[in-house]
């Protein structure tokens, strides 16, 4: 009981009306949905010459310290990690394209994190985020539930690509499809019913079921104790005075741009779905939650990791009623235990947790009835942010058209000063956002 007190008193459990179980039922779930980053990002990375073992502890290290952080700057379920897409640029983009050594881009993370915490103590960065305007805040949240869904289905190998119409139906009664199929229809079932942890009991029978068809690989040993000699390979290795060089401008104004909206997209979307936002459509300790996540950036690229930010898989402990802080204490938890039980770990599919992305995609769904349905000027920006998203595998994307699409609606149906200043400032940094790449 004295523990239960103890965590009441620094979550503010009872007052979010939430408990200890609950709490800890939302962090494993999130946890279970976000665990990929745990191997994928290292082998992402891999691919810029950075060394997999390193990554994989830099990797974990770097989400215990945003997650952490942001547990107990703001009192919210959100937890962070190497942000997919953002690894991928690091990579793909600046490293191989442009061959800058991966040193100097750890370097550009750094002083990305670094900016950001200036934005996040000075109002700028919260002025952004509480500027949007209501129609486009669902239109983010709803747009994060159809992307969260998409990706869902594509792990599931359920949408596959295809060269003459971008996208098209893979295997559904078999292999990977045919566990997220199993998976989904458990879930849903158990969801219908209001068990508690549904989410995660799904996640946990699809991939028992998974061992049956082969999509479930065989365990190999539980305990991996992990070596700090590979740490060492990747910490502290940031080159800093390499990217403060004049042509490495341009590559920190893209991480700055997309890390920025990136963020502030997932923690509008997520905090709309968990009931956050004010009757003013602002989002109470914003600056608190920025500056978490800028703390993760920066001590993520002094670890070894790429940029790190709020997870929109944090839903999925939302919707199993995480409330607090204590959702990510979780969280951080489980992934500090990763560090020794790689291989347990390392079993769960890609289609095991399809279901649950799928299943939290579909609740998301519900906040487009916040939408003004008689006010096509809201309904428009709304409809061109959530659609953007899956489509153009972006969050960034979706709130750039949607800032450039809502003040020129407005703007020439005499409605013009019902949108904030700041809109249309952003609206003009989005255009030349998009002309400049």
């Amino acid at each position: 009981m004295e523990e239960q007190g103890f965590l009441d008193n620094v979550f503010k459990l009872k007052q979010n009306n939430t408990n200890v179980k609950t709490e800890t039922i939302a962090g494993i779930t999130t946890f279970m949905t976000m665990a990929y980053i745990i191997f994928v990002n290292p082998s992402i990375l891999e691919a810029a010459g950075m060394p997999f073992d390193g990554v994989f502890i830099a990797t974990i290290a770097g989400a215990i310290l945003g997650t952490l952080t942001m547990a107990l700057l703001s009192n919210y379920p959100f937890a962070l990690a190497s942000g997919m897409g953002l690894n991928a640029f690091f990579a793909y983009s600046v490293v191989i394209g442009m061959g800058v050594p991966w040193q100097t881009a750890l370097g550009i993370v750094f002083i990305e994190g670094i900016l950001f915490i200036i934005l996040s103590v000075t109002p700028v960065r919260e002025m952004i985020v509480n500027s949007i305007p209501m129609a486009l805040k669902t239109g983010i949240s709803t747009g994060i539930g159809l992307f969260i869904a998409f990706i869902g289905l594509q792990n599931a190998g359920i949408v596959v690509a295809d060269q003459a119409t971008l996208v098209a139906m893979g295997s559904v009664f078999k292999g990977t499809g045919l566990v997220a199929i199993f998976g989904l229809v458990v879930t849903g079932i158990l969801h219908a019913k209001n068990i508690k942890g549904s989410l995660l009991w799904g996640i946990l029978a699809s991939t028992a079921f998974g061992w049956i068809n082969g999509v479930t690989p065989k365990l190999e040993g539980v305990i991996a104790v992990p070596h700090m000699s590979d740490w060492s390979e990747v910490l502290l290795q940031l080159d800093i005075d390499s990217a403060l060089s004049f042509g490495m401008v341009g590559v920190l104004l893209s991480f700055l741009f997309v890390d920025m909206f990136d963020t502030a997209g997932t923690l509008v979307g997520v905090s709309q779905q968990a009931g956050y936002l004010d009757e003013n459509g602002d989002l109470p300790k914003a600056s608190r939650a920025l500056l978490a996540d800028a703390i993760g950036t920066t001590g993520g690229a002094l670890f070894g990791t790429t940029t790190v930010t709020t997870y929109v898989e944090s839903a999925s402990g939302v919707a199993e009623g995480g409330r607090t802080g204590l959702t990510g204490v979780v969280v951080s938890i489980l992934f500090f235990l990763s560090l020794f039980f790689k291989p347990l770990i390392g079993i769960v599919p890609a289609a095991a947790t399809a279901p649950a992305l799928i299943i939290v995609g579909t609740m998301m769904m519900t906040n487009i009835t916040n939408l003004n349905w008689d006010d096509f000027t809201e309904i428009l920006p709304a409809f061109v942010t959530m659609i953007t998203m899956p489509l153009t595998y972006s969050i960034s994307n979706g709130i750039a058209l949607g800032f450039i699409v809502y003040p020129l609606v407005k703007l020439f149906t005499g409605k013009g000063k019902d949108v904030h200043w700041l809109v249309y400032v952003l609206g003009i940094v989005f255009v030349l956002y998009f002309f400049l790449n």
